[in-house]
Formats: structure tokens, sequence, C-alpha cells
């Protein structure tokens, strides 16, 4: 890969809100801006008047101190990205007054949208993630969590279907992550376009690591020192609200690895702007089936095989 100004590889975080709140990220924000690591939030514009069990913890955009912050951060070059208009499941009403909220606070709404959790307005989500049909046909007798037609961002006629909306608003949504800290080895034709989702204009994948612990595990000085050497691409997601910072300072370790990260020559840039230098090489982006087959079949392997998901998931249920 070439990148702008000679540098060697490219990096972006993806940060999920889930537990985010104005004390538990504005530090590590504030050393991301220090370090020149332009990253990408996203947001929950809309409070959650009917109560979430699992994700209470985070603030919205409704609180007034919390929107000065993230707007303060898109001055400063940081973007802005939709999880949804709140943290449980939404209506296409509450969808849209999401939107609207975003375009109206900002001045435009965001490039990049990545479903959340459970929420039944996420698009081609469960089973349905699997676009190969053989594939999503085997799921689906297999999964127990929902019922057909859980997830139903992208049925119409379904009263939480806002399929359109997000073809018209958003260039690129999320769809699968994995362990590996360069992502074009896995996935060297991200975005991609797949004729079988067609709400959705460009997909792309992620590498994971769900919080401090994972982040201080996979983005290690030698993880670092192979993304430079492959000429690579790493988008992580992870939460920033999730142990990053305590007290008002970010932990060290992580503080160590932003400064090692910082001094290599790396395209430090938000999500969206990394997504549309490698889109100039494949304008058209369609993924052929073989190679989709491929990128599923990858993402469950590391989905079975990811320990940190599984250390995740008991920590939640201990805290419930």
């Amino acid at each position: 890969m070439n990148f702008p100004g000679g540098r060697r590889f490219a990096f972006s975080i993806l940060d999920d809100t889930d537990d985010s709140t104005l004390e538990n990220v504005r530090p590590v924000y504030d050393r991301l801006r220090d370090y020149g690591l332009r990253t990408t939030k996203t947001v929950w514009p809309l409070d959650c008047p009917e109560g979430s069990r699992n994700y209470f913890a985070a603030d919205t955009l409704q609180r007034s101190g919390y929107l000065s912050f993230v707007q303060e951060l898109v001055r400063d070059g940081f973007e802005l990205a939709f999880h949804g208009a709140t943290m449980e499941s939404s209506h296409r009403e509450r969808t849209l007054r999401g939107l609207e909220f975003l375009e109206r606070e900002f001045g435009h709404r965001p490039r990049l949208y990545a479903n959340h959790g459970e929420n039944r307005e996420n698009l081609y989500w469960g089973a349905e993630r699997f676009r190969t049909p053989a594939l999503r046909a085997l799921l689906k007798r297999l999964q127990r969590r929902h019922p057909p037609g859980w997830f139903a961002g992208e049925v119409e006629g379904s009263p939480y279907f806002w399929g359109d909306a997000c073809r018209e608003t958003f260039r690129y949504v999320r769809n699968f992550t994995f362990r590996g800290l360069n992502v074009l080895a896995v996935n060297p034709k991200m975005p991609y376009q797949l004729e079988s989702s067609p709400y959705v204009n460009y997909w792309f994948s992620t590498a994971d690591a769900h919080d401090a612990q994972a982040f201080r595990r996979r983005v290690t000085r030698d993880a670092l020192d192979r993304l430079e050497e492959e000429g690579g691409v790493c988008i992580l997601s992870t939460h920033l609200g999730k142990g990053f910072a305590h007290d008002g300072r970010l932990h060290p370790e992580v503080d160590e690895v932003f400064g090692y990260l910082a001094a290599k020559p790396g395209w430090f840039v938000p999500v969206s702007t990394i997504l549309d230098h490698l889109r100039e090489r494949n304008p058209q982006g369609f993924l052929g089936s073989f190679d989709l087959l491929r990128l599923e079949l990858r993402f469950l392997s590391d989905w079975l095989l990811d320990r940190d998901r599984y250390a995740s998931r008991a920590t939640r249920a201990t805290a419930r």
C-alpha cells in the first residue's frame, strides 16, 4: 500500500460508545490529541427513557457537557459516527430523530455507522450477517438466542426498518471483526459492496479489542512493528470507556503504546479517511462469492477462538 506523505502503514480506532462517559473518555482523547492520533468516535444522540440493563452507565449526547466535548473533538479533527439512536432498540421514528439531532448539532450527518449489540434496528445482523445462503441457513438453524426476524433494520414493513435512510446517509458500515491488527491481511478488498445487502453502500472490517485489557494484549510493540513491516492497515474496534482511564488518568501501559505508535511513520487519521483511500484502489468494490465465504468463515473461526470475548462476557455476568 502507498499512504499519503510517504507513511508506511495506517492506524485508527473506532470507539464504540458503550460505557463511555465524559469523565472516563476525556483523558483518553486528550492523549490521542496530544500524540496527533485522530480517530473515530461513535455516539448515541438520544436518551433511552425505557432504561437499559446493560448500557445504563453510558452518556448520551443529551448530557450537555458530553455533547460539547464531542463537538470539540469534531472541531479538532476526530470523526463522528453513529451507533444507533440510543442504547436499546429504536423504531424508525427514533432512529430518524437521532440522525436529525446529529445534523442539527454538528451541521452534518456522520458517514459511518456501526450496529450496536442486540438492537433490533441493526441491519443484516444475527444470522443475516452472513450473506452466503448456505451458511446463513445453517446459522439460522443453530442460533437460539433470538427468534427469526428479530433484527429488522433492512426489513421493509417492520417498525424497525430504516434501511433507506442508512443507504442515503452512510458511506460505510462495519461488519466483521478479527483478532489480528492488519485487517487488510484478512479482507484485502475492503471496503466492499454486496448485491445481497442493498441498503449498505460499503462494508468494512476491523480488528477487535473489546476493552483496555484486550487492547494491551493485542496492541503491543511487536504487533505494531509487524503492522509497519507489512505496510498494513489497522482499524481497531474497541470501547475507550472500558478501563482505558481511571481517576482522570490514562492507563500507563496504554499511554506507552500510544506514544510508541505516534513515533512511528504511520498515517493516523479517522476511519472514513482511511476507507476513502482504500476505495480509490477498487471503486466498484463488489466482493465475489468465494471471497465472501472465506471472509465469513474466517470471522467465525476468530470469534470461536477469541478468549477476550469470553472473558468480557464473564466479567459482565459477574457485574450483574
